[in-house]
């Protein structure tokens, strides 16, 4: 590839424009020539990746940031911002909704629809766009609204719970995102996601599981509760009822399948067990709800939890119940 062709493509994440190969020499028959060999491929008219880019960018997020920029890069409109679902893949927010083809663009003073796109007129202030080389999308504040005006409640507060988890977004901006979207379609669903926000929440399932809570009437619980006895550490619960002195606890697989801080399974499996015991002799209340719980077999999970808060309260405490401030992101 010729220098000055290369230098832009770097610039772009790989992706060319014919305008940009012209430029660099390159005449129509050569490009078709190109194309058909195998060594450029075309992603959309008039724009280009080569062979070897495309390849390293075969996977779910590095493709779809291609095709993002190749739709941009089309367009050519400079008020265009990647939105909605495909400005919330790029923020990299977890999405249980089947993944939409069309790429997702705003623009404040144009809309269509064309062939793998789609162009939302609607308002789109320079302080609600970020960018990331030649990417221009939605803010992360801005893009959770937007698909929260559009998801299911439980997925919208799933992606929301994750962007405050890992500081893509705070709260005060969703709330500020929500504000400017009140009456806007899907206004007020927005507002209803945010106010069960709370980015404590450590994964999908515990935003899920605190849903299916609520949902069944159930009070609200305090998230990440430090459980300490004379200062020493004994556990940090997913969710505390305070009242009733009751823990639940949300099993994802991964804990066990895929340990953190460099723990087999088997020692994670005794390290619960421990810490289970531990709680259990404070008189601490104990439910655990796996995925598996929150369809068909919740009334296994609800039933227990709603004996065990229906209690009296235990009396002669002897430890603290702290909630922490912020949930702590895993990593391996």
């Amino acid at each position: 590839m010729h220098p000055l062709l290369r230098a832009v493509a770097e610039r772009q994440y790989g992706v060319f424009t014919a305008v940009d190969a012209r430029r660099a020499g390159y005449g129509h028959p050569e490009i078709r020539h190109l194309c058909a060999s195998g060594r450029w491929h075309r992603l959309r008219r008039g724009i280009y990746v080569t062979a070897d880019e495309l390849a390293r960018a075969d996977t779910g997020s590095r493709r779809h940031r291609l095709e993002c920029l190749a739709v941009l890069l089309a367009l050519d409109r400079p008020t265009a911002a990647i939105s909605h679902l495909s400005a919330a893949r790029l923020w990299g927010v977890p999405l249980r909704r089947q993944q939409a083809s069309d790429v997702r663009l705003t623009d404040p003073a144009h809309g269509r629809r064309g062939s793998g796109f789609l162009v939302t007129r609607a308002p789109l202030g320079p302080d609600e766009i970020g960018t990331r080389g030649a990417l221009r999308f939605t803010t992360a504040a801005r893009t959770l609204i937007d698909c929260a005006r559009d998801w299911p409640l439980e997925d919208a507060v799933v992606a929301m719970d994750a962007g405050v988890l890992t500081g893509k977004v705070t709260p005060a901006e969703l709330l500020d995102a929500a504000a400017r979207s009140r009456r806007w379609p899907g206004g007020r669903q927005a507002e209803r996601a945010l106010s069960l926000t709370d980015g404590r929440a450590e994964s999908p399932l515990e935003t899920r599981g605190r849903l299916r809570i609520v949902g069944s009437g159930l009070p609200s619980p305090e998230l990440q509760v430090e459980i300490r006895v004379g200062g020493r550490l004994i556990a940090v619960v997913d969710a505390w009822f305070d009242e009733a002195a009751v823990a639940v606890e949300f099993d994802g697989r991964v804990k066990y399948t895929d340990p953190w801080r460099g723990r087999s399974p088997e020692q994670v499996l005794w390290d619960e067990k421990r810490r289970e015991d531990e709680l259990r002799a404070l008189d601490i209340g104990v439910v655990r709800i796996a995925e598996a719980d929150l369809g068909a077999n919740w009334r296994r999970v609800e039933d227990p939890l709603r004996s065990l808060l229906a209690r009296p309260r235990p009396s002669g405490r002897r430890y603290s119940a702290t909630a922490r401030e912020r949930g702590v992101l895993r990593v391996s």
